[in-house]
């Protein structure tokens, strides 16, 4: 089975974000997506500690200790970019003005549900942090995470087993073997990546998957 990396798997899901979009990237993977952008667009970057307009990671030497996102990485700013209270920036968040959020996930149900703040273990305390209102608020929600854990459990599942973060949140899923969208049907498969076919990724998923229509489907190469 081919995996893409997680710097790939962010790649690919920027080429999703359309021209002039709002987005929200949540702590942990999500915050490389910002790295990425097409060259061809503009995406304005939100953080909720309080940034609105950052851009790529600065380059090693070049950090300014002032500047650093929710994640607590330095990040550089963008012509026009602003900062602001914790507040207003949970009230962006909470009143509907961010259109894309981007998070992480421990589980994602097949009807949308998300689970990425606590497996219940106590070795691994559990961290709502903003997402619970990133996942109410915005008006999609892009989940990125690998497809199963080192021991191979999906995270893609029927149920999910953890705490919910959200009930049928979940618009995309983005995966190092596969984009999936979330839709009243079930879980179809958009998009097949590192070169794997559908059985392969059918049978690392703990949930019915949708096989991509003729002409829908594009076999992408990490």
């Amino acid at each position: 089975m081919n995996r893409l990396t997680p710097v790939e798997m962010a790649r690919r899901l920027a080429m999703d974000i359309p021209d002039g979009a709002i987005v929200n990237l949540g702590i942990g993977m999500p915050t490389e997506v910002a790295n990425h952008v097409p060259a061809d667009r503009e995406v304005v970057y939100h953080s909720e500690n309080g940034v609105l307009g950052f851009g790529a990671a600065p380059a090693q030497g070049e950090e300014d200790p002032q500047l650093i996102n929710a994640s607590k990485q330095h990040i550089t700013m963008q012509p026009g970019g602003s900062f602001f209270h914790h507040a207003d920036s949970f009230a962006m968040m909470r009143g509907g003005h961010i259109d894309i959020s981007v998070l992480g996930a421990y589980q994602v149900g097949a009807n949308g549900d998300l689970a990425n703040w606590s497996t219940g273990s106590e070795t691994y305390p559990p961290a709502v942090g903003g997402a619970m209102d990133l996942v109410v608020g915005a008006r999609q929600l892009y989940v990125i995470t690998r497809h199963t854990l080192k021991d191979g459990t999906p995270k893609i599942v029927e149920r999910c087993s953890y705490p919910l973060t959200g009930a049928g949140v979940v618009s995309r899923i983005y995966t190092d073997l596969a984009v999936i969208e979330v839709t009243d049907a079930g879980l179809a498969v958009v998009e097949l990546l590192a070169g794997n076919d559908f059985d392969t990724v059918q049978k690392a998923t703990g949930a019915p998957l949708i096989a991509p229509g003729a002409g829908t489907a594009r076999q992408a190469q990490g």
